[in-house]
């Protein structure tokens, strides 16, 4: 990764100008100009990267719609990256929710519409016998890691065919400016198996595989042959799967987590991003795990993530199973999730209520299992209630007054985007006479009550993902473990301070992300070692090597040299 030093530079002139990881537009020196053939190609005024990211603000805020300014930043992406990461890294709070939710949802549902410039590799079942081919026509030698979609399970929007492209690429900008992997090292990758969304097929100008989504064996062949691609161009690259709808994403996760380096932010990062905030809440409001009450509204891929990660976390604090089986109960469309139910999954199952459990906790009432989740916040009265329903207002006032009385009980209603949260902090505020602790998917403004203002947090998978994958490519690691996932949880959940919890908020402020992004680096790359499956030498220092491979947007001088264009690339990419 590019470290600040200055570089040599094959292309001048125009070429440069047009090179996105090259070019510096209007901030190349007066001495660069003459060197590398730029003079009377600019104006004359030499700008620095500060004054540049001033005037790229201020073209952004003129926009008076977050899908132009979402179009605006994506064009600074494909012109200047320098300058594009640095505005992102410097501005996060502001742009987090253009570049990614909410406003990505949109760009996601008019992506066809609104493309300007490709990015990364596309994926179709006709590749399936090139897949390695096709992954090597992109235009970086060394890529170490790799955000891959199949576009099915978009935010809460579904299907959104090639449309879920824009989140891989915004997944990646993240990474950049939050723990600092350098772009020439990342690649979105689209497996574009075609779209149930029949409006996409029916869109003349639709830019995907207007086809029907491929289904069964010939799904699975193609996951294959493209983590196969992978492991052939770039062994030890890391893969996040993201958004693959439930049944595949845990079946693809469990596949692939102990062959080939890989975790799924939907299932694993959102569990940890949930089991730092209740980390948070619980420490500094003086609880144990003992003392909890937990529902989880949801049991798609997201909300048996969320309950592996919790029943680990209990365990690891040296809760028995049984105590474990009563201190956790998910519901989902059709009810209660619990062990006497044909209709359940094996991934469903292995986190099902025993039905002894469900009639001691009065669960089954007159020989019938509970079905509402009403029913089941009453007779339980969480501490704890967490929703990935996907399902606007399912958190009703009944619900939310059903909450523990005695505790201030923990909120996390994480459906996004905004539209489809499960309730609004306000909603929950006002049911619980101010008592509760709310993060939510989606952002969502402070909330004023006759006692004060109280800040919301949003349980974004940001906070995990970026140190995360930056801990695991530091540490070398082969596989991401459960003990890595709950090193980060610790390590997000040390950063939450006792006043940001008393403001109301149980996640640490978004403009602490680098710094948080850091730590969580060092603690899972700690843990990879620890835990034996870090190719990190044994003497290393952890702390100076995940600081060695962080990358702050910043220009380096350049020279020029002849020499070919494959080594130039090796270099900057490695």
């Amino acid at each position: 990764m590019i470290a600040g030093e200055a570089i040599s530079v094959e292309e001048t002139g125009s070429d440069l100008l047009g090179r996105r990881l090259f070019t510096k537009d209007l901030a190349f020196s007066a001495t660069e100009r003459v060197e590398l053939g730029l003079r009377g190609l600019l104006p004359d005024r030499v700008l620095t990267i500060e004054e540049q990211v001033g005037l790229e603000v201020e073209h952004i805020r003129r926009k008076t719609d977050d899908l132009e300014r979402y179009i605006g930043l994506a064009a600074l992406q494909d012109r200047n990256a320098t300058l594009f990461y640095r505005v992102l890294a410097e501005n996060l709070e502001e742009f987090l929710p253009i570049v990614y939710t909410p406003t990505v949802g949109r760009a996601c549902q008019q992506f066809s519409h609104i493309l300007r410039r490709t990015r990364g590799v596309w994926i179709t079942p006709s590749d399936q016998d090139r897949v390695a081919t096709v992954l090597q026509a992109a235009p970086f030698h060394d890529v170490r890691l790799i955000v891959v979609t199949d576009n099915e399970r978009i935010l809460g929007l579904g299907d959104q065919g090639a449309g879920g492209m824009a989140i891989p690429i915004g997944k990646l900008a993240l990474y950049t400016a939050v723990s600092g992997i350098h772009p020439a090292v990342t690649l979105p990758v689209s497996l574009d198996v075609g779209t149930d969304n029949r409006a996409l097929r029916d869109d003349p100008l639709y830019v995907g595989h207007a086809e029907p989504r491929l289904r069964g064996p010939a799904y699975d062949a193609l996951v294959e042959a493209f983590v196969e691609g992978v492991e052939a161009s770039w062994p030890g690259c890391l893969i996040q799967w993201e958004d693959f709808k439930g049944p595949n994403a845990l079946r693809i996760l469990d596949r692939y987590r102990d062959r080939v380096l890989s975790f799924n932010d939907d299932v694993q990062g959102t569990a940890v991003v949930v089991l730092s905030a209740i980390l948070a809440g619980l420490g500094h409001l003086g609880r144990r795990w003992a003392d909890e009450r937990i529902v989880i509204a949801g049991a798609g891929a997201a909300g048996i993530g969320i309950a592996r990660l919790l029943r680990l976390a209990m365990a690891r604090a040296g809760l028995s199973a049984g105590a474990i089986a009563r201190s956790l109960v998910l519901v989902d469309s059709h009810g209660l999730v619990h062990d006497g139910r044909v209709d359940l999954e094996e991934p469903k199952r292995a986190v099902s209520l025993p039905t002894a459990v469900a009639d001691d906790l009065g669960l089954i009432q007159d020989g019938r299992v509970v079905v509402s989740l009403e029913e089941v916040a009453a007779a339980i009265r969480p501490t704890i209630l967490v929703g990935t329903t996907a399902v606007a207002g399912a958190f009703t006032e009944a619900v939310i007054r059903s909450l523990a009385s005695e505790l201030r009980p923990i909120v996390l209603p994480l459906s996004n985007p905004t539209a489809l949260s499960e309730a609004t902090p306000a909603n929950v505020l006002g049911w619980t006479d101010g008592r509760a602790l709310v993060a939510t998917g989606s952002p969502f403004p402070p909330v004023l009550l006759p006692e004060g203002r109280r800040e919301v947090a949003q349980a974004n998978n940001v906070f995990v993902f970026p140190g995360l994958g930056l801990g695991a490519i530091v540490a070398e690691a082969r596989a991401v473990t459960d003990g890595m996932l709950l090193a980060a949880a610790r390590a997000v959940a040390a950063a939450v301070s006792d006043d940001r919890v008393a403001a109301g908020a149980l996640l640490p402020p978004i403009a602490n992300l680098r710094a948080i992004a850091r730590d969580v680096a060092i603690a899972v790359a700690e843990e990879a070692r620890q835990a034996g499956v870090a190719g990190l030498r044994a003497e290393a220092d952890i702390v100076a090597e995940v600081d060695a491979a962080i990358w702050w947007p910043a220009y380096v001088p350049y020279s020029h040299a002849r020499e070919p264009h494959l080594e130039r690339r090796r270099r900057v990419a490695g």
